[in-house]
């Protein structure tokens, strides 16, 4: 385990494109125990929910005062919500929980966390769902990661 190594996983978790699927593979090639890969990806992919979520009503406060944007955002979100007001109503909370633990690209936390606060559901149930979803998640990568090491390790280049 060395700082190197600590600070790549975290980022990895923390950027939109990896999360999770690239987090903890990578801590896992270089040699980390599971608990210690799957722990410190987890924590840094929880970050993401409160800190984006506080990031995107700054963000929309400022963006919303020019014309152009207001104008597309209000015309989107109310489209997003007629559709589907029933349904998130009813299920927002496990909806979300169960789109951010599926292990697919464009279906974590980041994700999560925009359709959540786009779809009008309570930052505290966000940040549960989304919660909820990344340990799953975690869970479900580790697996897979620990499962499928030995037939990739051919390409696992140790530095």
């Amino acid at each position: 385990m060395n700082i190197q190594t600590l600070g790549v996983t975290l980022l990895l978790s923390l950027l939109p494109i990896s999360e999770l699927r690239g987090a903890i593979p990578y801590a896992l090639s270089r040699g980390w125990p599971p608990a210690l890969a799957f722990g410190l990806s987890v924590l840094g992919n929880l970050l993401v929910a409160p800190l984006f979520l506080l990031f995107l009503n700054s963000l929309h406060r400022w963006l919303y005062r020019r014309p152009w944007y207001a104008g597309i955002f209000t015309r989107l979100v109310e489209l997003s919500r007629k559709k589907i007001e029933g349904p998130v109503n009813r299920y927002g909370y496990w909806g979300l929980l169960i789109f951010v633990a599926i292990p697919l690209p464009v279906t974590g936390a980041w994700t999560g966390v925009l359709g959540g606060w786009i779809l009008g559901i309570k930052p505290r149930r966000v940040i549960l769902g989304v919660s909820c979803g990344v340990v799953i998640a975690g869970i479900l990568v580790l697996g897979a990661a620990l499962a499928l090491s030995p037939a990739f390790s051919f390409m696992l280049k140790r530095f």
